[in-house]
């Protein structure tokens, strides 16, 4: 090879390293500004979303952090993806293959991810809050102590704690008996046949109306709800506010007896009547 042939190869080498140098370095320009206004506009629409997340009081707080991270790292995923393309990667594969990744941990963690459903389902729609009564089910029931995204916290009548999986209260009735501020109480009284059932009925009504904690919007109400073979059955149906219901039942429940006691009327229990009738006598 002559030297006017090699030096002709040279130039052509060092040509062609110029172009790929030049085109990778526009590349790798292009892709780094793709990652910085990618990482810059993930933080912005962050920020956005926080201070329109804070002036929502109705949002729960619990799931601000986790709407922070979805909305940052989805723009921030979609700029990794930009920036793989910009370097030639065929990222239709790199995506089937996370998408694919992700329908089996989807698949695995199936219960889990319920659990996480539920729970986000439970904080937005907030059919509970925290330090309501609350039952759900057959066999879920207390006071709620914490909501969580995976699990919910509570504690029964008798002080036992429970933690309960999400799902199982989402896919469930749930009562929620501190959600309204009144409730409907009824008791029953049986009042012998015999006694006066309007001095009864009276002596009920006083007994309501001036107990600190009934309602008298909606009046209470004394009614004579069915008559049995040994009684006349009266219900006495008022209104209180949640907060007050046990301790007015209770109450009540003892005062109803020495309220009608002291009207003169009793209480009756079931009796039976045994007759007994003499043996026949056989002819001597």
């Amino acid at each position: 090879m002559n030297h006017a042939s090699l030096a002709a190869a040279t130039d052509a080498l060092w040509t062609a390293a110029a172009q790929n140098a030049l085109h990778y370095g526009v590349t790798a320009i292009q892709a780094i500004v793709i990652l910085l206004l990618g990482w810059w506009l993930s933080n912005l629409l962050t920020r956005i979303v926080r201070r329109a997340l804070d002036r929502s009081p109705q949002f729960d707080k619990t799931l601000k952090p986790l709407t922070y991270s979805v909305v940052q790292w989805s723009v921030r995923g979609i700029t990794i993806v930009a920036v793989l393309a910009q370097f030639g990667v065929q990222t239709a594969s790199i995506i089937a293959v996370l998408g694919a990744a992700g329908l089996a941990i989807g698949l695995a963690l199936q219960g889990t991810l319920q659990n996480i459903a539920a729970g986000t389902m439970l904080l937005v729609l907030r059919p509970f809050k925290i330090g309501d009564y609350i039952s759900a089910g057959s066999s879920i029931g207390g006071t709620v102590e914490e909501i969580g995204l995976f699990t919910s916290t509570l504690t029964t009548a008798d002080g036992v704690y429970m933690s309960v999986p999400n799902n199982q209260i989402w896919g469930s009735a749930i009562t929620n008996y501190s959600r309204n501020s009144r409730r409907r109480m009824d008791i029953t009284v049986n009042i012998d046949l015999r006694d006066d059932l309007d001095s009864a009925i009276a002596a009920l009504s006083s007994l309501t109306a001036t107990h600190e904690h009934v309602l008298r919007d909606p009046a209470p109400e004394v009614m004579v709800k069915e008559i049995h073979e040994q009684a006349v059955v009266i219900n006495v149906r008022l209104w209180t506010l949640s907060e007050y219901y046990w301790a007015v039942y209770w109450e009540l429940q003892r005062g109803v007896k020495k309220t009608v006691e002291a009207a003169g009327c009793s209480l009756p229990y079931p009796t039976r009547t045994i007759v007994m009738t003499p043996a026949p006598t056989t002819p001597q």
